[in-house]
């Protein structure tokens, strides 16, 4: 005897579920990345805000025996480091909630002003840096890929060790004594000449960024005096960051020359040049993005020394001056921006890698 086994009917929303756990999927993660900011700043914050503390009050560290004791303690009063330290930190988190970051000591000037001042020519540089890093470091680890294991991509790769484990100052002052002392070629130091300052300062609403602002008023004369004086730290920045960016492309090049549907290509006679630019160099630049986000951090951390090198005036440069000075109202300040900066620029990349590469979300 034969028997019916009845089917039950499949409806036509059955895939649903999983196109929207699929969707769900990238809004649960990117959700999820952008609240544990919250937790990353908060615990930098804390950590910045009792680190500063431990050496005592700031107004101490910085005037300490250079006013009158009576004066000193009515200057202590009056800014309430006198009190328990835990109300103090309750109170600096109040203040940091409405955009307070205080006031510096030593020029007494609000502290988001400073910020707003010098932040500018920080990103300006950092921006300056990733191009050349990017411009650099990708189609080097290219070439040095498709020239696996000879001489050309030996010295590529000593090129790369060689950025990367060069100290960013040393190599500022290579270029400068290069470039500027014996060749006469760019300035030695300075983001513009006192001229284009000027010039740029009479700007309606500048942004601050130097480059975008002399294009905006179509002054190719400012443009150009502001390109030779970011040529040389932009230089020294981003082969800090190039050398690593062509170790990662020339890995994953390698890697994906490896792969079936490349042998493929290249059993139906599709060049190697083909090969490498048009199929394998995509899925290389995955890792890039992600590394992004910690290279942004080693950047920052490297504009301190670049811009000291270069009398760049930004947030690294105010920052080694602010220390010099103990001004530890104004260094928590920049400390605490640049760890946001940070911590807001990993969520970017960790967001752009879950669209780029779904297995990064689950």
């Amino acid at each position: 005897m034969t028997t019916l086994i009845e089917v039950p009917d499949v409806e036509p929303d059955a895939v649903a579920p999983k196109s929207k756990s699929a969707g769900g999927g990238l809004g649960r993660y990117i959700v999820v990345r952008f609240f544990l900011i919250i937790p990353t700043i908060f615990i930098l914050v804390t950590l910045v805000f009792f680190l500063m503390r431990v050496i005592g009050d700031p107004i101490t560290a910085a005037q300490g025996g250079r006013l009158p004791p009576d004066v000193l303690a009515q200057r202590i009063h009056d800014a309430g480091y006198d009190r328990p330290i835990i109300i103090q930190y309750f109170e600096y988190l109040g203040q940091l909630i409405t955009g307070n970051f205080g006031t510096t000591i030593t020029d007494r000037r609000p502290v988001v002003e400073m910020l707003s001042t010098f932040g500018a020519a920080t990103l300006e540089l950092s921006i300056n840096a990733l191009i050349v890093a990017l411009a650099v470091g990708i189609p080097l680890g290219m070439i040095a890929a498709q020239r696996r294991d000879k001489a050309s991509d030996a010295f590529l790769r000593c090129f790369a060790i060689l950025c990367y484990a060069t100290p960013v100052f040393f190599s500022g002052l290579l270029l400068k004594l290069t470039f500027s002392v014996w060749l006469g070629w760019l300035p030695v130091a300075g983001r513009v000449s006192t001229r284009t300052e000027l010039t740029m300062g009479q700007l309606a609403a500048p942004t601050g960024i130097y480059w975008l602002d002399a294009l905006r008023s179509g002054n190719l004369t400012a443009l150009g005096d502001v390109v030779s004086h970011a040529v040389l730290p932009a230089i020294a920045l981003g082969l800090l960051t190039a050398g690593v960016f062509l170790r990662l492309v020339r890995t994953n090049v390698i890697g994906t020359l490896g792969k079936d549907y490349v042998e493929a290509g290249r059993s139906r006679g599709v060049s190697e040049f083909r090969l490498v630019t048009k199929h394998a160099y995509k899925p290389a630049l995955i890792p890039i993005i992600t590394v992004m986000g910690l290279q942004i951090a080693l950047m920052l951390g490297g504009a301190v020394l670049t811009e000291t090198t270069f009398e760049w005036k930004g947030l690294g440069y105010q920052l080694v001056q602010y220390l010099n000075a103990r001004d530890f109202v104004a260094v928590q300040g920049i400390v605490v921006l640049l760890a946001v900066i940070v911590a807001f620029t990993n969520f970017v990349v960790d967001v752009v890698a879950a669209l780029i590469d779904p297995r990064v979300r689950y």
